[in-house]
């Protein structure tokens, strides 16, 4: 989402268009999810495989309606996993990179682009053009090695690519959290708790 400076024009995208990405990315899982648990919970066991995205974990600019929809169903997803252990469902979300599917293409929706940002578009197309897609049929046994693996994980990348971006992602959160932590520790204030009567 990009909004034209000086100019007045808000952002081309319009309040339908980020609901469907909502619907599409997350309630749709949502409510799978939730149309199936009932089951997996009476027989115990059972995988729920969430389709995301590498774009949960890192925010380019330009597609800020996709990001949201992804780290949503990231947040909802894990809070799920821990929801659910214990009756011996587990829950696995993968976090695929780019393979040679029509994601951005004819089946895209894109709001109406601003001219002022054609700069930044060619540039992150430059960069996206810099990865080798990976081959969808290459996933299914992928998959299905986590499906039927004894402790699948809670989080897995699909692509060659997943880990580094991610792993040069943190280093950043890191670093800036702890340049500003004395910043954050400053807000937590010298409050003493009051005693709570037992």
């Amino acid at each position: 989402m990009a909004v034209e400076r000086n100019s007045g024009e808000a952002s081309p995208l319009t309040e339908e268009q980020a609901r469907a990405q909502m619907e599409t990315n997350l309630f749709g899982a949502l409510w799978v999810t939730k149309a199936a648990l009932p089951h997996l919970c009476e027989q115990g066991s059972g995988h729920i495989i969430q389709v995301s995205s590498v774009g949960s974990l890192v925010a380019n600019p330009a597609l800020g309606m996709y990001h949201a929809s992804k780290w949503a169903l990231e947040a909802f997803s894990q809070s799920l996993a821990g929801e659910v252990a214990e009756l011996g469902i587990k829950v696995t979300i993968v976090e695929s990179g780019g393979f040679a599917t029509d994601w951005g293409g004819r089946s895209a929706v894109h709001a109406s682009p601003l001219s002022r940002y054609d700069d930044l578009r060619e540039d992150r197309a430059a960069w996206r053009s810099s990865f080798a897609p990976g081959d969808p049929e290459a996933t299914g046994a992928a998959i299905l090695e986590v499906v039927d693996a004894k402790e699948p994980p809670l989080r897995i990348f699909l692509g060659d690519h997943g880990l580094e971006l991610v792993r040069r992602e943190y280093v950043r959160r890191l670093a800036t959290w702890e340049q500003w932590d004395a910043v954050a520790r400053a807000a937590q204030g010298n409050r003493i708790p009051e005693r709570v009567a037992v």
